[in-house]
C-alpha cells in the first residue's frame, strides 16, 4: 500500500510547507532502515530532496549519523534503548518532534526494553506515526501498548493490566498461571470503536488490482521411523538417538523440537544437530525441477538452512542490501530467508512470484508479511505460496493457528476501514 512513500510526502509537506516539524526519527527493522527509506525517497521527484542519515553500525558510526545534518534519522529498533540512553547520558534534549515507527506491531509488548523505553520520551514527541499491515498478529491485547505510544494512553486507559481485565477474560489457565486471554463479549466492537479516529486501514486488494494469488499445500508423508519417534518423545519426553539425546522440560520445547523433526532435523541437548529425514528437501527439489521461475523460500531453523544449502549450493542469502538488487534483476534462482529478517518493509517482488514455505512460522505477523515481499504493489505475475506441510505433525496445527489469527486480525481491519468509509462515504474518496 505503498507506506513509505505516502509517510515521506506527509513529512516533505510538515517540514517544508507546514513548517510544522522540524527533525523526523524513523524507526524500523535494521534491514528496512538500511536500505528501503533512503530507496524510496530517492525514487520519487517531491520526496528526493529530503536528507537521509541512517544511524546504524558501530557506535562511533551511529554518533557520526545523529551529528550529521539531515532531515530524517533512520536507526533499526534494536538500537532504540541506546539511542535514548544516549540522549539521557549526556542531558541532551529530545531533539525528534516527530517519530515513524515503521511497523508498530514490533512493538506491541508492554514487557520490551524498546516499548518501556519510547514510552518515557513519548510526551516530549509532538507527533507520531505508527506504520503495520498486522496491528494485531496475536489478537486485540496487542493493540495497548501500540495505542498507547500513540495516545498516551487516551483511548484504551493507561495501565495495560486495568486494559486486560476491562476488555478480556481468562481463555487457557491452571491454578495460578493464565496462559492465554479471550475477548468479553462486545469488546472488540468497543476498541475498535475507540481507536477508530486515529487508525487509518486499507486493504490492498480494496485499492489496488494486484494479480491472484494462490496458496498451495504440498502433503509430505514422513518415513515411519520419524513418526516412532515423535511419538516417543512426546510419551516419554525423552529421546535417545544414535548419537545424542533430547529431553523435553515444556511443552513449548515439546512443539519447536516436533516442528523441527517435520523439517527433518532437530537439535539435541548439547546444541547438536541430528539429521531424521530428507522429505522435504526432495519436495523442495521437485518444486526446482517442476517451477520454471526465480523461487524465495522461507526456512524456520538454522538446520534448515545448512541442509537445504548443501542440496542447493547455488542458492543464496540476504547477507547485505545488494543482495536485494541482485534478486530484483533477476540473478537468483534460490533466495533463502528467515521471516523473521526478511518479513518487513522489503520489495522483492520485481525478482520473482513464487513463495515456499519450507518451514512455517506462529506468528501470523511475520507470515503475512514475509508473503507480502511478493504479493505486492508492482508485481506483474500471479504469485503462488507453497507450503510444505508434513502429513499428521504440527505443521497442520501451525496452519490452523494462523488461519483463526487471521480471522481476528481481518475482524479489526474490516471493522476499522468501515468507519473510515462511513466518515467519507467511498472509499475511493478516503
Amino acid at each position: 500500500m505503498s507506506k513509505t512513500v505516502c509517510t515521506l510526502t506527509a513529512i516533505a509537506d510538515l517540514m517544508y510547507q507546514d513548517l510544522s516539524v522540524r527533525k523526523v526519527l524513523v524507526i524500523a527493522p535494521k534491514r528496512v532502515a538500511e536500505s528501503t527509506w533512503a530507496t524510496e525517497a530517492d525514487k520519487w521527484d517531491h520526496t528526493r530532496f529530503l536528507t537521509i542519515s541512517k544511524v546504524l553500525g558501530s557506535r562511533d558510526k551511529r554518533e557520526r549519523a545523529l551529528a550529521a545534518r539531515a532531515d530524517i534519522y533512520v536507526i533499526n529498533r534494536e538500537n532504540v534503548e541506546w539511542l535514548i540512553t544516549h540522549f539521557e547520558d549526556r542531558r541532551i534534549r529530545w531533539p525528534f518532534d516527530m517519530v515513524v515507527i515503521d511497523e508498530l506491531s514490533s512493538f506491541k509488548s508492554t514487557k520490551a526494553i524498546r516499548f518501556r523505553k519510547l514510552k518515557k520520551v513519548r510526551p516530549l514527541i509532538k507527533r507520531i506515526v505508527g506504520l503495520t499491515g498486522t496491528p494485531a498478529p496475536n489478537g486485540y491485547l496487542d493493540l495497548w501498548p501500540q495505542v498507547y505510544l500513540l495516545d498516551q494512553g487516551e483511548r484504551l486507559g493507561k495501565n495495560f493490566t486495568k486494559y486486560r481485565d476491562d476488555y478480556f477474560l481468562p481463555k487457557a489457565r491452571n491454578r495460578t498461571t493464565i496462559f492465554s486471554w479471550a475477548a468479553k463479549p462486545g469488546a472488540e466492537e468497543v476498541i475498535q470503536d475507540k481507536i477508530s479516529d486515529l487508525c487509518l486501514s486499507m486493504t490492498a486488494a480494496d485499492y489496488l488490482d494486484l494479480p491472484e494469488r494462490v496458496d498451495v499445500t504440498i502433503p509430505i508423508e514422513l518415513p515411519a521411523k520419524v513418526r516412532a519417534q515423535m511419538e516417543k518423545l512426546e510419551r516419554d519426553e525423552i529421546l535417545k538417538l544414535e548419537d545424542s539425546v533430547i529431553t523435553i522440560s515444556t511443552a513449548a520445547t515439546l512443539t519447536n523440537k516436533f516442528l523441527q523433526m517435520a523439517n527433518g532435523a532437530i537439535y539435541d541437548d548439547d546444541h547438536g544437530v541430528t539429521e531424521l529425514h530428507d522429505e522435504k528437501l526432495k519436495a523442495l527439489k521437485e518444486l526446482t525441477e517442476e517451477v520454471d521461475s526465480p523461487l524465495l523460500v522461507f526456512y524456520a531453523f538454522r538446520h534448515d538452512l545448512e541442509r537445504i544449502r548443501r542440496q542447493f549450493p547455488e542458492a543464496r542469502t540476504l547477507d547485505k542490501p545488494e543482495d536485494v538488487d541482485s534478486w530484483n534483476r533477476g540473478e537468483i534462482r534460490m533466495l533463502l530467508a528467515h521471516p523473521a529478517s526478511a518479513g518487513h518493509g522489503l520489495n522483492l517482488q520485481a525478482g520473482g512470484s513464487v513463495v515456499i514455505w519450507f518451514g512455517l512460522t506462529w506468528s501470523l505477523e511475520l507470515y503475512q508479511q514475509a508473503n507480502a515481499r511478493l504479493h505486492r504493489q508492482g508485481q506483474q505475475r500471479g504469485v503462488i505460496v507453497h507450503h510444505l506441510i508434513a502429513k499428521g505433525t504440527m505443521d497442520e496445527e501451525v496452519m490452523k493457528a494462523l488461519t483463526i489469527k487471521d480471522y481476528t486480525q481481518s475482524k479489526l481491519i474490516d471493522a476499522i476501514k468501515a468507519r473510515i468509509e462511513a466518515y467519507g462515504g467511498k472509499k475511493e474518496d478516503v
